[in-house]
C-alpha cells in the first residue's frame, strides 16, 4: 500500500519543480523559440510526471525532466488556459484515509509548481475530467468504485463537494466482482456528466450544476453484459459518441440525446479480427477523435494495436482504414500531436512512448514508429 502524505507531496514536488526548467527560448506565445513544446506524461511511478520537450517537424521527444512527484500518476489535464495541471494520483491511502489524491499544479514556462491537493472518494483515482467552463472537476475510482467532483477557482482544488460509491457488479468474476468506476465525461453541452462503471456494465448519467459542482443522477446507459464501459467520447458533430468496452474489445456507437443527456445504442464495432484465434486476453482501451471528425481511432491491448476508421462527420458511422501495431506492450494512452501530423502512444508496460507518422489527409498512420524511453507511462499531454 501507497501512503502519499501532504508534506512528502509538497516537498517533492516543489523540489522536482526546479528540477523541470525549460529549455532555452521555451515560453508560450514568444515568436522567437524554438519550434518545440513542452510536453507532460502521466508515470506509474514515483515520479508521477514526467517533462519531454516535443519537436513537431520530426517526431522526436526529448526527455527534459521529473516534473513533479506524486506517486503513480494515472491521467493529467490542463485547464482551458493551460495555466494549471491537474493529475490523478492512482495510490491506496492519501492523508490518512484510503483513497487516492486530486492535485493541481501552477504551470509556468514548462514548469510545475504545487496548487493544491485533495484526497478523491475512494482509492485507485485512475482518471479526471474538467468540464467545459473550468470549474468543475470529477474523480474516477476504479479500486474503490467511486466517483467525485471538486469546485476549481484560480487551479484550486476545494474539497470534494459531492461522491457516490457504486454497488453494482458483472458477469466476469474475476473483472467485475465489483463496481469499478473508470473515466469521466462532459456532454456537448456541458449540461450532464458520465462516469464510465466498468464493474457494472454501465455508464451512470448525471445532471450537472457547474456553480456549485454537485451532481444530480439522470439515467443510465447499460451496456452489454460482460462488456466491461471503460471510456466514453465525443464526436464534434455533438450528437455521436463511442462507448469503448474493455473486456469485449468493442465499442458502441452512440446516439446522444440533448434533451435529457440519455445515451441511445446505435451499432457495436469489433476491433478484433473476425475469426481470428488469439493466445492472449485483449482488453480494448481508449478512444482518438480528429479535430475535424473525419477520422477516429481506438487502441486495444493484448495483441497491442490502433485501429483507424474513417468517420461520416454527420452521422458519425464509421468505415474501417485498417490496424496500426502500437510499437510496444500495452498501449494505455494515446493523442495527436497539436499538427495532427504525428500520434503518440504510451505503451505502458515496455516504458516507451511510440511515434507514428499520420496523414491528415486520408487519417492513415505509418506502418512503423520511433520510440522514446518513458516509466511507465500513463498519459500523454499536450
Amino acid at each position: 500500500m501507497t501512503t502519499f502524505s501532504r508534506r512528502k507531496f509538497l516537498l517533492s514536488a516543489s523540489a522536482a519543480t526546479l528540477a523541470a526548467t525549460a529549455p532555452p527560448g521555451f515560453a508560450a506565445g514568444n515568436p522567437a523559440a524554438p519550434i518545440r513544446q513542452r510536453v507532460f506524461v502521466g508515470s506509474s511511478t514515483a515520479n508521477g510526471i514526467l517533462a519531454f520537450d516535443w519537436d513537431p517537424a520530426t517526431g522526436e521527444l526529448t526527455s527534459a525532466a521529473v516534473a513533479a512527484t506524486p506517486a503513480k500518476v494515472a491521467w493529467i489535464t490542463y485547464s482551458r488556459d493551460r495555466k494549471s495541471l491537474f493529475a490523478a494520483s492512482e495510490i491506496a491511502s492519501f492523508n490518512g484515509k484510503p483513497t487516492g489524491a486530486v492535485v493541481s499544479f501552477r504551470v509556468e514556462n514548462g514548469a510545475l509548481t504545487p496548487l493544491s491537493q485533495q484526497n478523491s472518494a475512494s482509492d485507485g483515482t485512475c482518471h479526471i475530467a474538467l468540464d467545459q467552463s473550468g470549474k468543475v472537476l470529477v474523480s474516477a475510482d476504479y479500486g474503490g468504485g467511486a466517483a467525485a467532483s471538486f469546485l476549481v477557482s484560480a487551479g484550486k482544488l476545494s474539497p470534494a463537494v459531492w461522491t457516490e460509491r457504486y454497488t453494482g457488479h458483472g458477469p466476469v468474476s474475476d473483472r467485475q466482482q465489483s463496481a469499478h468506476a473508470h473515466f469521466a465525461s462532459f456532454s456537448p453541452d456541458n449540461r450532464f456528466a458520465y462516469i464510465n462503471d466498468l464493474g457494472s456494465d454501465c455508464i451512470h448519467i448525471y445532471s450537472l450544476d457547474e456553480s456549485t459542482a454537485k451532481l444530480t443522477p439522470a439515467g443510465t446507459y447499460k451496456a452489454k453484459p460482460g462488456s466491461g464501459p471503460r471510456t466514453l467520447h465525443f464526436h464534434p458533430n455533438g450528437h455521436t459518441a463511442y462507448g469503448m468496452n474493455e473486456l469485449t474489445s468493442t465499442v458502441d456507437v452512440l446516439e446522444w440525446n440533448r434533451a435529457d443527456g440519455s445515451l441511445t445504442f446505435v451499432t457495436r464495432i469489433e476491433l478484433l479480427p473476425t475469426g481470428g484465434a488469439t493466445s492472449v486476453v485483449n482488453t480494448g482501451c481508449d478512444t482518438v477523435i480528429g479535430k475535424d471528425g473525419r477520422h477516429v481511432y481506438f487502441a486495444n491491448r493484448g495483441n497491442d494495436f490502433l485501429y483507424a476508421f474513417n468517420a461520416d462527420v454527420k452521422t458519425g458511422a464509421l468505415s474501417p482504414i485498417g490496424r496500426t501495431i502500437s510499437g510496444g506492450k500495452t498501449p494505455r494512452n494515446f493523442v495527436l500531436d497539436p499538427t495532427e501530423r504525428w500520434m503518440l502512444v504510451a505503451n505502458q508496460d515496455s516504458s516507451q512512448i511510440t511515434v507514428f507518422a499520420r496523414n491528415p489527409d486520408t487519417g492513415a498512420l505509418a506502418n512503423e514508429g520511433k520510440s522514446f524511453a518513458a516509466a511507465t507511462p500513463m498519459c500523454i499531454l499536450f
